[in-house]
């Protein structure tokens, strides 16, 4: 059983790099990179092709597989929240032009689950399935916010010397200001020239989740701000009354 269960660990230690890699990757650099015989590796994706989850090309290289996809897929398919927000997500990309996204905890990381894109130039980023880090984002915030213990050690996993630099007094009157106020935002700490408003999905009284849209800087400076962040907790409150079986 001991045996069985490491060779699953190690078949998804490939997946996972494979994930991470933007190009295809042989046997041998496989091996040498997550430190496994080639032989070992070689029977691993074997048997995830077999099943649709990597592919090779015709220099015996490997990729992430289509049958990927289709779990993932799944998945979300089944995930409540994305199901209550997609609506909301497509109404208020199409009305404001900019990228709306859900994003939500997931496995201990604050993950991307579902995206409509505005006609904006963030048509690429971040993508679903994707993580964020805490300190520098508007979601990562509404969890430090909100909800610190569900984070656990990712709060200080993520943490960057630019958020280590922030003094203890400035992030809590900055959390406070946060809960205030009933959003949060990120003026380019994350990405260079990106904004980004969040605000909190509450559901029968619980943290599980956060609206965002994310626009060009130069575009905010051109909008009213406030009437921005008012659209982002509308349609956060729409989210959590369709999960809660009360549409607004």
């Amino acid at each position: 059983m001991e045996h069985r269960a490491a060779t699953v660990e190690k078949a998804i230690d490939v997946l996972f790099h494979l994930h991470d890699r933007p190009e295809p990757w042989g046997v041998s650099d496989l091996g040498r990179a997550l430190d496994l015989p080639k032989s070992s590796v070689h029977r691993l994706l074997v048997s995830l092709r077999r099943r649709g989850l990597v592919e090779s090309d015709e220099r015996g290289r490997y990729r992430p597989g289509i049958a990927l996809l289709a779990l993932g897929l799944g998945v979300l398919d089944r995930e409540p929240l994305v199901a209550a927000a997609r609506p909301v997500l497509e109404s208020e990309a199409a009305e404001l032009a900019e990228t709306f996204f859900v994003v939500a905890l997931r496995a201990g990381k604050l993950t991307v689950l579902d995206k409509v894109e505005g006609t904006g130039f963030l048509r690429a980023a971040p993508r679903v399935g994707s993580t964020v880090p805490v300190h520098v984002t508007a979601v990562g915030k509404l969890y430090l916010a909100h909800a610190p213990s569900a984070l656990g050690s990712a709060a200080e996993v993520d943490a960057e010397p630019a958020a280590e630099a922030v003094a203890d007094g400035e992030r809590e009157r900055e959390l406070a200001l946060t809960r205030k106020r009933g959003y949060a935002e990120n003026l380019g700490e994350w990405i260079d020239g990106l904004a980004v408003l969040a605000a909190p999905v509450f559901a029968h009284g619980k943290l599980v989740g956060a609206i965002t849209t994310a626009m060009p800087m130069t575009r905010l400076a051109h909008m009213e701000k406030k009437s921005v962040a008012d659209r982002v907790m509308a349609a956060a409150a729409r989210v959590c009354a369709r999960m809660e079986g009360r549409e607004l």
